[in-house]
């Protein structure tokens, strides 16, 4: 497996750099990642319907559409970002616990008590502390998700 780890927080180069693995590369991939202060938006979202357009634009957050659907997610440097881009398989491409149990197992060897909950979301005490969301591409999947732990909470 291919391990990235992305040091610039440039969100439309990251987010950029997760389609071109995704399209480009044939080797399964593991990536992490931080955006500066963005909203990320899914595929079928109407952009001015999730946002506070006069708040983003005083404070200079950047606005980026994403790949995968879902909800619109706010990233800053209090948030990593994960991807896993892997070969899939016909009839099981999509698969949020595939991608979310060796997230689940980290944070369980560091005394954390996650659990998968929901359709995709990791909490802790019931609360949420991770979205995900995937996109397939012909006969690849990019499976990706946050990692609150320490965001800006009036830009939240």
């Amino acid at each position: 497996m291919l391990i990235i780890k992305r040091h610039n927080t440039n969100p439309y180069v990251n987010l950029a750099t997760e389609e071109y693995v995704l399209k480009h590369f044939d080797e399964d991939s593991f990536m992490l990642w931080r955006n500066e202060p963005s909203i990320i938006v899914g595929k079928h979202q109407n952009t001015l319907a999730e946002i506070n357009l006069d708040y983003v634009t005083a404070n200079k957050i950047k606005v980026v559409r994403r790949l995968s659907g879902g909800g619109a997610v706010f990233h800053d440097l209090g948030n990593i970002n994960f991807t896993f881009i892997s070969q899939g398989k016909p009839g099981s491409l999509v698969d949020f616990r595939k991608y979310t149990e060796p997230i689940l197992e980290v944070m369980q060897k560091m005394g954390i008590d996650a659990r998968f909950e929901g359709r995709n979301d990791l909490t802790i005490d019931g609360r949420k502390f991770s979205g995900n969301a995937e996109h397939v591409y012909k006969d690849r999947v990019l499976h990706h998700g946050t990692l609150l732990f320490s965001a800006t909470m009036a830009n939240l």
